[in-house]
């Protein structure tokens, strides 16, 4: 079992790896399919020549499609789905649907992001040539999304262009400025300058509309500053004017109107130049010069030339307009007939009302009324459709937005996910590597620190054992060999003999008692108090008064093991010292504690001591490496002959 435990998961990996491999080999192309997939780009790119009628197109692309699922390459299929799409949109659109339902199904069911999104813009284009705008906006909607994933901004700024143009037509002028605005955050540097000029231009008009005619201005001066063409910067020169107009700045009109006229025909479209001379007709028909109606049945010559048929229905208008402030209501009413007519063929609804409005003013009493009911019939409905259509394309630009931002959150949740699923797999051997790390780290430790408290004993005994051995030499080896001295050379039978060598005797007994003492175990317990108490008193005598204040401090303080000893330690070395070299006859300890410090007061009135002797005296300076050892502090003040002051401070 143990064995079969442990090559089990080695099998797995072998077959998962071997399947893999076999995967990935799958979706190279064999040398057959390198070949086919050649005839297809080159089916493609027959598909794309202008030279070539539309049957002949369509029927490469057909080829090339049904080579592409023989091969089954996605990326070769979609390519070739997405040219079919584009050709059929553009020359036969009344079958284009099934087929542009089918690339949109496969791309979706195939999740992928790219040619989802064109799936999406050729629907897109085919609602709009239907003119079937509220479905046309939202797939370009779709789109637009689709391509701000692969990051792909022409197209982008495609799909909001294409946006923005259905708003204009719907007169939705606060969205179409939302729009444009958004377009000039994905503008790069393909097709820079022309894509600047369109989002600008559109920003122009829909200020225009929304009556900010400086702001309008300001936008349609750049989007002629990105023109690219002669043609386009008189487009947008006539804009320019026509904003004029609308502000009462007429001469400036027809300054700039009059230089636009004169433009060559090779320039400037016959649409665009009967656009001129209208504008042009306009702004003289506001200073009341009679030159405004020739403009405009020139402007009306070249549109009824041409068949523009919505070009016709401002000529008419603004004839209707002329002649009804000329009060010839024949004339007025004759046009306001032909504009109505041709507005309402042509679906506009904003030129009907002006023209019914005409037809009010230049009508019989009775022919009035009729016209004014149709007027407020028509203007309520509208208004209605209107704020309808509003709502609809707000809410599809809404719901997508809000629906990007949900898949933008749960792409990040999954990619979260599976980042922190990888991580926890490939993390476990670390993790193992890091345990055993630190187990063998805190072993070095531990040992190291053993090892160093083991040293530490060893030197702190040496150092007891040193300190004892001086000790035992200069205090007690002299005073017991003058003792032997005394006894070998004196006559004990004497009383004074015998008393001196016993007062010896008792001093030797009491140094030895002493230098034990000092060596001591320390009682750190419930009697810490008691026993300091006894082992200050233990130094004083009848020469030497040893006065002790406030010791009850430490019996109503709790204090840490380390520090009562430091404490017995440092009093005890100052003792000694006193003993050695104050010569005093008192000395005063005062304990005392303020907020959360301990201070010990040292003082006697010996002889002094000045600081170099202070640090050259190794009791001294092992009362300072105590105190150092706790994080407290100690104080020398002392004066010759005027005695020796310590103070102690440490943190409870």
């Amino acid at each position: 079992m143990k064995f079969n435990s442990f090559y089990s998961p080695f099998y797995i990996l072998v077959f998962c790896v071997f399947m893999l491999s076999c995967t990935k080999n799958k979706s190279v192309p064999s040398q057959q399919d390198e070949a086919t997939i050649d005839t297809i780009n080159s089916f493609l790119e027959l598909s794309k020549s202008d030279t070539i009628p539309a049957e002949k197109k369509l029927a490469y692309i057909d080829k090339s499609y049904q080579l592409a699922k023989k091969v089954n390459i996605d990326s070769v299929i979609f390519q070739t789905m997405n040219r079919k799409g584009e050709l059929l949109n553009h020359y036969n659109p009344d079958i284009a649907l099934p087929f542009l339902k089918e690339f949109e199904q496969v791309a979706t069911q195939k999740k992928d992001t790219f040619y989802m999104g064109h799936s999406f813009l050729n629907l897109a284009d085919y609602y709009s040539a239907k003119q079937q705008d509220s479905i046309a906006f939202s797939y370009f909607n779709k789109s637009k999304i689709q391509f701000e994933y692969k990051k792909d901004s022409s197209l982008v700024v495609y799909s909001l262009l294409m946006m923005s143009s259905i708003l204009k037509n719907k007169d939705d002028y606060y969205d179409m400025e939302a729009v444009n605005t958004e377009v000039l955050n994905f503008i790069n540097q393909t097709n820079r300058n022309y894509n600047f000029s369109c989002a600008y231009n559109n920003l122009g008009i829909s200020l225009k509309e929304t009556y900010d005619y400086k702001k309008s201005l300001g936008y349609y001066k750049k989007a002629r500053q990105y023109a690219e063409d002669e043609s386009t910067r008189i487009i947008i020169d006539n804009n320019i004017a026509s904003v004029f107009i609308l502000d009462k700045e007429y001469q400036k009109a027809i300054i700039l109107l009059s230089k636009l006229e004169l433009a060559k025909s090779e320039v400037v479209s016959e649409k665009i130049k009967s656009k001129i001379l209208n504008n042009l007709g306009l702004a003289y028909f506001k200073v009341n010069d009679s030159r405004a109606v020739g403009y405009f049945l020139k402007a009306l010559a070249i549109r009824e030339d041409q068949n523009d048929e919505y070009g016709l229905i401002g000529s008419y208008i603004q004839l209707a307009n002329y002649y009804k402030s000329k009060e010839n209501n024949l004339l007025a009413k004759q046009y306001a007939l032909k504009a109505y007519k041709n507005a309402s063929k042509m679906k506009s609804i904003d030129e009907r009302l002006d023209a019914l409005q005409i037809l009010v003013n230049s009508s019989s009493e009775n022919e009035s009324r009729a016209f004014s009911t149709v007027h407020f019939r028509l203007n309520d409905s509208i208004s209605e459709v209107r704020q309808r259509n509003k709502n609809q394309f707000a809410n599809i630009r809404y719901d997508f937005s809000n629906q990007k931002e949900q898949n933008q959150k749960l792409s990040t949740q999954k990619a979260e996910t599976t980042l922190l699923l990888e991580k926890e797999k490939n993390s476990t051997l670390l993790m193992y590597f890091v345990i055993l790390f630190l187990l063998g780290i805190t072993a070095l430790i531990i040992n190291f620190l053993n090892n160093k408290s083991k040293k530490e004993k060893v030197r702190v005994s040496y150092d007891t054992e040193t300190r004892i051995s001086k000790k035992l030499h200069d205090e007690l080896a002299n005073d017991v060999y003058h003792a032997m001295t005394f006894a070998e050379t004196q006559d004990l039978s004497t009383k004074y003999n015998k008393e001196t060598l016993l007062r010896d005797l008792d001093n030797i007994y009491s140094r030895t008692r002493n230098i034990s003492k000092e060596n001591s175990f320390i009682d750190t317990g419930a009697d810490f108090v008691p026993s300091l108490r006894d082992m200050m008193a233990n130094y004083g005598n009848d020469e030497v008064n040893i006065i002790v204040n406030g010791l009850d401090v430490l019996q109503n303080t709790i204090l840490e093991t380390n520090k009562k000893i430091t404490v017995y330690r440092i009093l005890q070395e100052l003792l000694v010292n006193m003993k050695k070299h104050s010569q005093c006859s008192l000395v005063v300890v005062t304990f005392k504690k303020m907020e959360k410090n301990i201070m010990i007061e040292y003082a006697d009135n010996g002889i002094g001591a000045q600081t170099e002797q202070i640090n050259i005296k190794s009791g001294l300076l092992n009362v300072e490496n105590r105190i150092n050892a706790i994080g407290g502090t100690l104080t020398f003040d002392n004066v010759i002959q005027k005695g020796f002051k310590v103070r102690i401070e440490f943190a409870v």
